[in-house]
């Protein structure tokens, strides 16, 4: 089934992924729909029409599936039983049954290993005696939620089971993983694309650098593919794929990497959804990662991932609002950022700055990757961010 140009696109999430989707789709020529339950989210600004609804409320997501042939999310924690219901009526994309692996970091890391792709030493935390019956060999490790952790959420970094034991009863005794700290010396991600005929797609791989659990900073050069790193690319890749396939996956995937100093790769996540490490596609490459996601829901061919220039990718967090040392606000300085040529700005409509809340993103695109580290440095001094 192909949706042709001209209809309708469904979406449950409002965020800034949706938002981008939204651009994307409507550049293809299709409406989109947005089934949200914030009144003003940045996808329902932008979307042709906004379902004013919970994720899980029925007359929402039956206007959804009467208004729309094909439907994807922009996060992993819609309810599967909703994707379940919709798929009954239209099509879905990616399947209930692959996000529920994901939502759950036990069934995610179980399904991973099950591959046969390496992840990190971990055990299942369901009560006090998981932790006490722990390897001692997964101390000091970092314990995390089970379901609903992102951007450092949910996580605490251990030292001893005394403390796994304390942070499990901060957490509220909810299932958590506990994984052990791996020797790392870098984190790369890769995003893919699955058609429902089974074609696959990769974007060039992302090198990235997050502060406080939340990403800073993605860097993708074409020099990577044929440098000393392009094994490691490639075994990256080909995990990622493997993942797509044994999950029945259809649609845009992420996967997170750990490299280890010993050159070593372990899987850490999936996000099934576009992700914030390929939002360099949008300016770098000759597809978005958010137009990727629209091609493969409506049953267009895939396009292609070519790198046109190396590239940096800046998050923008609600903490450059912020005066150093105080709680008063002001507008960053946009026009001094885009002062510096090859900055690419994407802000997400977002009415509230808070620390720690992504506004938006700056990629930098320029002839050379030192080039762009240059212009990025620049950029990241005159709105008050870390160098990168």
């Amino acid at each position: 089934m192909i949706v042709e140009p001209g209809g309708w696109l469904g979406l449950l999430g409002g965020g800034q992924l949706g938002r981008m989707f939204c651009h994307a789709a409507q550049s293809l020529g299709y409406k989109v729909a947005v089934l949200d339950p914030a009144a003003d989210g940045p996808a329902a600004m932008v979307a042709d029409r906004h379902i004013h609804a919970g994720y899980d409320d029925p007359a929402g997501l039956d206007e959804l599936a009467r208004t729309c042939r094909a439907v994807t999310t922009e996060f992993e924690n819609v309810p599967a039983d909703s994707l379940r219901a919709l798929s009954a009526r239209c099509r879905v994309s990616p399947s209930a049954d692959a996000v529920a692996v994901v939502q759950d970091r036990i069934a995610e890391k179980t399904f991973i290993a099950g591959q046969g792709i390496p992840v990190a030493p971990h055990a299942a935390v369901r009560q006090d005696d998981d932790l006490r019956a722990a390897p001692q060999t997964l101390f000091p490790g970092i314990l995390k939620v089970a379901r609903l952790g992102y951007d450092g959420k949910g996580q605490a970094r251990v030292q001893t089971r005394d403390e796994a034991l304390a942070a499990f009863e901060a957490f509220g005794r909810v299932p958590c993983v506990l994984e052990a700290l791996m020797p790392l010396d870098h984190e790369i991600s890769v995003v893919i694309a699955r058609g429902f005929d089974g074609a696959t797609v990769m974007f060039p791989v992302a090198r990235n650098v997050h502060r406080d659990g939340i990403l800073a900073v993605s860097t993708v050069d074409r020099a990577a593919l044929s440098g000393p790193d392009a094994a490691l690319e490639r075994a990256a890749g080909d995990a990622a794929l493997r993942i797509a396939a044994g999950l029945d996956y259809h649609g845009v995937l992420c996967v997170e990497f750990f490299v280890l100093r010993d050159g070593s790769l372990l899987v850490n996540e999936i996000a099934p959804r576009p992700h914030n490490s390929g939002h360099y596609t949008i300016d770098a490459c000759l597809t978005s990662q958010f137009e990727q996601q629209a091609r493969a829901m409506a049953g267009l061919p895939l396009g292609g991932t070519d790198l046109l220039a190396p590239a940096v990718m800046l998050n923008i967090l609600g903490d450059i609002w912020f005066e150093p040392g105080s709680d008063r606000q002001r507008e960053p300085d946009w026009a001094a950022a885009l002062a510096v040529p090859s900055a690419k700005l994407h802000l997400y409509g977002k009415r509230d700055a808070r620390r720690g809340r992504k506004m938006g993103h700056v990629t930098i695109v320029a002839s050379t990757l030192s080039q762009a580290r240059r212009d990025a440095a620049r950029v990241a001094a005159v709105l008050g961010m870390p160098a990168p």
